[in-house]
């Protein structure tokens, strides 16, 4: 199982759109062709076309607990615990495994929009309508900062790679750099001209990506605070979320026109679309699905969907929530799923992939 975790992702050589398939050829293993006039050459054995892996996702836990929609919910970097945010103000934090509470955080004084880890584990940090964003420990279970600057709504917040930095967005239209250790503002880029409803920092911290109402995505130098690279369709439908891809070639951008598009940051390029869900109303989270072969992202109908990254076709589709999919989480080493709903549902769902081909677990 850690090999399969170590494995280099898919998604660093996802071609662009158009690229052809690498053409056959004979394996070293190929017998020699005999020539000889009299003689019928012998075919040379072509391998075997690989057949794409098929996700099999089955439901395993029911974690319930919120009493107002959920917004987002994260893994830990170990994976042994789950964080949920809702709009009762709360953050509870589960037991992957059992599904049990640890614990539930309380002190934001409206509801929490978004939360993140730090890469370390050792920090949670909660984005509220408090106009907060706030660093909760996890070793003593306490608040030890509340990060004040944002003058709206703050919808999102993300950790530097090295923990020392974070990124948050909100209704006032920037993305605020803040220091960790100090607990205050680095940077405040005037990002969009409407609510920043994603913040991400790539592999190594240097860059922040951030996407707004406004339809644009944007690549920041976290250094500089300069905008290095707009992202932007023709129609500029409403962008709910981004992920960097690990080697930050690519973006993974949700849209509110029912459409996930993966962009090559050195391009500028879109170089894949994912359709088939529905999302036209709300912020909802797309995912590299575990082994990073697949996408995974929560719907308006109720179901979550799955793609095959290079042939964007949907793999599978889970039923089981009574309401919007807004938030989905892969587990950073299992083939485990995370996905949440709103109002009419309030709960958690886990889904183990159990592969129908033991050669695949």
């Amino acid at each position: 199982m850690e090999q399969y975790a170590q494995e280099e992702p898919s998604v660093d050589s996802v071609p662009a759109a158009g690229s052809g398939e690498p053409e056959l050829v004979p394996t070293a293993l190929s017998p020699p062709i005999q020539s000889s006039s009299t003689q019928t050459p012998a075919p040379v054995p072509q391998p075997k076309p690989e057949t794409p892996y098929r996700p099999n996702y089955k439901p395993t836990l029911l974690l319930s607990g919120h009493s107002r929609s959920i917004s987002a919910i994260k893994f830990s970097p170990d994976g042994k615990m789950l964080a949920s945010c809702a709009a009762d103000k709360l953050v509870k934090l589960w037991d992957a495994d059992s599904g049990d509470i640890i614990h539930t955080f309380e002190g934001h004084t409206e509801g929490i929009s978004d939360i993140a880890w730090s890469n370390n584990g050792d920090y949670l940090a909660s984005a509220s309508d408090d106009k907060t964003v706030r660093l909760w420990s996890m070793e003593s279970f306490e608040m030890v900062k509340e990060l004040q600057g944002h003058t709206n709504f703050v919808f999102c917040v993300n950790f530097s790679p090295s923990s020392t930095m974070l990124a948050s967005g909100g209704f006032d239209e920037t993305v605020r750099v803040w220091d960790v250790a100090r607990g205050k503002t680095l940077k405040t880029l005037p990002a969009h001209s409407d609510p920043v409803t994603a913040v991400a920092f790539n592999h190594d911290g240097t860059l922040i990506g951030s996407c707004a109402m406004d339809g644009l995505i944007r690549i920041w130098d976290t250094e500089s605070g300069q905008c290095l690279k707009t992202l932007a369709d023709d129609d500029n439908p409403i962008c709910s979320h981004i992920k960097f891809t690990p080697n930050s070639r690519f973006i993974l951008a949700s849209t509110q026109d029912s459409t996930i598009r993966l962009w090559n940051t050195q391009t500028s390029k879109c170089v894949k679309t994912y359709a088939g869900h529905t999302n036209r109303t709300y912020c909802i989270f797309a995912e590299f699905a575990p082994g990073r072969k697949h996408i995974v992202s929560g719907s308006e109908d109720m179901k979550v969907y799955f793609w095959d990254l290079q042939t964007r076709e949907i793999v599978q589709v889970l039923d089981g929530h009574r309401d919007v999919v807004i938030a989905v989480a892969a587990h950073p080493t299992r083939r485990l799923v995370a996905s949440a709903a709103m109002e009419k549902d309030l709960t958690i769902r886990l889904w183990a992939d159990e592969p129908d081909d033991p050669d695949w677990s």
